[in-house]
């Protein structure tokens, strides 16, 4: 369940003030004396504050995971657009996703380190390909420009005409490199 950290944390915390409450009026209508009231409460509140700690913990760790989630689900979307595409610009993923250039080529990368997307992508473009590598890989052809590409490093090829970096996951990566060996 999304975001259960976050009704569960409310719950524990509620559950402490209710307590808290619940524990100091007992004590403040027992008759006590001020030090047995004072004593009380002190005893209240050491039971209380573990649950009311744990509670926003929880609460907080939930709210965290909210957002996790909505960066993947973002994240989906824009595999989502190349892939059934073939080819997207930056600007046409800024306005389906309604976030700033720099938060959607973070995101891009992102997906690239985590070896989700394999194509190419053009920064000075702004366009992004979705390539199956084994193509890539055995024609060694830029998919923007047809050009030759170069392996540039580890999961990654770059055209040296256009500047396109064209990035393979892990799979493709290790058949590029022994192809080339």
């Amino acid at each position: 369940m999304r975001g259960g950290g976050r009704i569960v944390g409310l719950v524990i915390m509620g559950i402490a003030g209710v307590l808290f409450v619940g524990w100091a009026a007992t004590v403040a209508t027992s008759g006590t004396t001020t030090g047995g009231l004072i004593l009380g409460l002190f005893l209240a509140l050491l039971v209380c504050a573990p649950l009311l700690g744990i509670g926003f913990y929880l609460w907080r760790k939930g709210r965290r995971e909210e957002s996790e989630f909505a960066q993947v689900a973002q994240e989906k979307k824009i595999l989502n657009m190349v892939l059934t595409q073939g080819q997207v610009t930056v600007q046409e993923i800024i306005v389906e996703l309604r976030q700033p250039r720099e938060t959607v080529e973070d995101m891009i990368r992102n997906l690239v380190g985590k070896q989700l997307f394999s194509g190419a992508i053009n920064w000075d473009k702004g366009l992004l390909f979705s390539v199956e590598s084994q193509r890539l890989t055995g024609g060694r052809k830029c998919p923007n420009c047809g050009g030759e590409v170069e392996f540039a490093g580890k999961g990654l090829i770059q055209c040296p005409w256009c500047g396109s970096e064209v990035f393979l996951t892990q799979r493709a990566a290790t058949l590029a490199n022994e192809v080339t060996e």
